[in-house]
């Protein structure tokens, strides 16, 4: 199985902890990011940023990434059927 790169590790950390977060004030209406490092704090913003940068490079890799998934004969399969 092929391992993900470490850029590819870092945005999925993010996403889970953007998801985390997101469930905590859906839940809860308590924004964990904003508790730990201030509502309006410059460490709050660029955690934000940072979460958001990793969903959208989540989004563009995403084809590549499920591909990870797939068992090796699977893909020779598709790829001698092509």
């Amino acid at each position: 199985m092929t391992r993900l790169r470490g850029l590819d590790m870092v945005a999925v950390i993010l996403i889970v902890i953007g998801g985390l977060n997101w469930g905590l004030v859906g839940l809860f209406n308590f924004d964990l990011v904003a508790w730990l490092f201030g509502e309006t704090s410059v460490l709050s913003r660029i955690v934000y940023i940072l979460v958001g940068l990793s969903a959208v490079y989540a989004a563009v890799r995403s084809p590549h990434l499920a591909h990870l998934r797939e068992p090796r004969e699977t893909r020779r399969t598709e790829a001698a059927a092509r």
